[in-house]
């Protein structure tokens, strides 16, 4: 028994299968047949558009330019507070040290 290599696919194409059913009228079973890709992959992709376009952001990784900015401002923003939480507690320790050698 061969073990099936699992396919990967571009944000760029799921974008585009996508945009069959919900831009060209496209059925599930008609854009996944021409796509290639299995009707389950595609509906979850079609879903997902959906949710981008009404202006939520998605749970995995974003298909529209605009919620991949927001996902990539999100993360950037998540590292500085880390970073800021980092820094404060350097400072007290740092503080605390100078404290005790000037006691």
């Amino acid at each position: 028994m061969t073990k099936r290599q699992r396919r990967t696919f571009s944000t760029e194409f799921k974008l585009d299968a996508a945009s069959l059913v919900l831009d060209q009228g496209y059925s599930i079973p008609e854009a996944a047949n021409s796509m290639g890709v299995g009707e389950t992959a595609l509906r979850r992709w079609v879903d997902q558009l959906k949710v981008e376009r009404g202006g939520m952001a998605p749970t995995a990784k974003a298909l529209t330019p605009e919620q991949k900015k927001i996902q990539e401002l999100e993360a950037r923003i998540n590292r500085l507070e880390r970073e800021k939480s980092i820094l404060k507690k350097a400072t007290a320790l740092l503080m605390s040290d100078e404290l005790e050698r000037s006691r």
